[in-house]
């Protein structure tokens, strides 16, 4: 094996425990994990493999490609071969355990064809959808989790301390995201960006400027950006970056398997004194938020605490995008993946606890003269938000 981060067997343990606790609690037997980012967080491999884990007792990694990966990545002490999921019965009967009389799966993710199948398999088995239960339980990090995401977050301070360096007269939006790209890369950004949603795709980030960045596009975010071409349709452009324009440089930097989300603006030369001011604005949004957002309050309280001050600011109608196109949330949760909870939106009754960790993104949207706010990936404690970015945030100009 090469030099790389595994996941302690402490972690694993506490994880599966939590997990355990609710299947007791809902009447369900066991769950077997498949989708990536959840097979990485209860076995530390995301090698091809079947991870059962019972209501009571050890999980079981039934692994397929790579086999010998999979014993050297995860911690787990049953990791066993497996060649199809028809033999998952007859593996868990080898190791004293029955397929439940309830089964639980992650149904927000799982084909509907894989459904099916395995309805047909674990027959007479009703199957429960456990996914809510394992977004609920990776949305409090353990210290270990805190730790590696303070470190992608540094990494996401010294990416963007490279970016005034890398402006030049006519560089186009893509030729700049690429450089950034290739240093995060460099530094070892692991390349992919994990999303949830079904449909959702990010590369790395967005960085784009002036009316493009204000582009609307298909991803649950507020900004979109007019892209490369209708097949992707978000992030940067062929276009030439031109001076006094906002350049809005919202990059994920994924280390070790966990996520920082990370936004700076940049400008060629001074900015309009109106985006100047209402970057300043989203500044005080966040410094606000991060005041109240203790353990107890809802993530619902939050948005509608955001928008009150981007009302009081005279920024209503753009905060978070325009007309409707707006979205209806001002931060989200990050860790294995860049869309975790909670979701600090409107409605949203999911109380705070602490460790959770919350990337926060005040921006507001000008159709035709570009974005401007800030992101930063946040750890909720006692006393508010713990803010992980620490490069400047205001707009940062430079002279080329």
């Amino acid at each position: 094996m090469h030099s790389q981060t595994l996941t302690p067997i402490e972690e694993l343990t506490a994880r599966k425990e939590k997990l355990q606790k609710h299947l007791v609690e809902q009447n369900t037997g066991g769950a077997l994990i498949l989708q990536n980012a959840d097979l990485f967080y209860f076995s530390g491999t995301t090698q091809q493999c079947y991870l059962y884990i019972p209501a009571e007792g050890d999980c079981v990694l039934m692994a397929r490609k790579d086999r010998n990966r999979a014993r050297d990545e995860s911690a787990l002490s049953q990791v066993v071969p497996i060649s199809s999921p028809r033999e998952i019965p007859g593996i868990l009967e080898d190791h004293g355990l029955s397929i439940p009389e309830t089964m639980g799966l992650e149904l927000d993710v799982l084909p509907a064809n894989q459904y099916f199948s395995f309805q047909h398999l674990f027959k007479p088995a009703a199957l429960a959808d456990v996914s809510m239960a394992i977004r609920t339980i990776r949305a409090v990090k353990s210290d270990y989790e805190t730790e590696l995401i303070r470190k992608a977050a540094a990494m996401s301070d010294r990416l963007a301390a490279e970016v005034p360096g890398l402006l030049r007269e006519n560089i186009t939006e893509v030729e700049l995201a690429g450089m950034i790209e290739a240093t995060a890369r460099k530094w070892g950004h692991q390349g992919v960006t994990r999303m949830r949603l079904f449909g959702a795709e990010l590369f790395y980030g967005h960085v784009m400027a002036g009316p493009t960045a204000a582009e609307p596009s298909h991803l649950s975010s507020p900004t979109g950006g007019a892209g490369l071409n209708p097949a992707v349709a978000q992030g940067a452009s062929m276009r030439p970056i031109g001076r006094n324009e906002p350049i809005l440089v919202d990059m994920v930097f994924a280390l070790d398997g966990y996520h920082s989300d990370h936004t700076r603006i940049f400008c060629m030369g001074e900015p309009d004194k109106s985006l100047s001011t209402a970057h300043n604005a989203m500044l005080d949004i966040q410094e606000a938020v991060k005041a109240a957002a203790v353990p107890g309050t809802t993530a619902g309280e939050l948005y509608d605490m955001a928008v009150a001050k981007a009302q009081s600011s005279g920024l209503a109608d753009h905060f978070m995008g325009v007309g409707e196109n707006r979205i209806r949330f001002v931060g989200h949760g990050v860790g294995l993946e860049v869309d975790e909870l909670p979701v600090l939106a409107r409605g949203q009754q999911m109380a705070l606890e602490k460790n959770m960790v919350i990337a926060l993104e005040p921006k507001v949207i000008f159709p035709g003269k570009g974005v401007v706010g800030v992101e930063n990936t946040h750890v909720v404690t006692e006393n508010g938000l713990e803010q992980l970015g620490t490069f400047r945030e205001d707009i940062v100009v430079v002279d080329v």
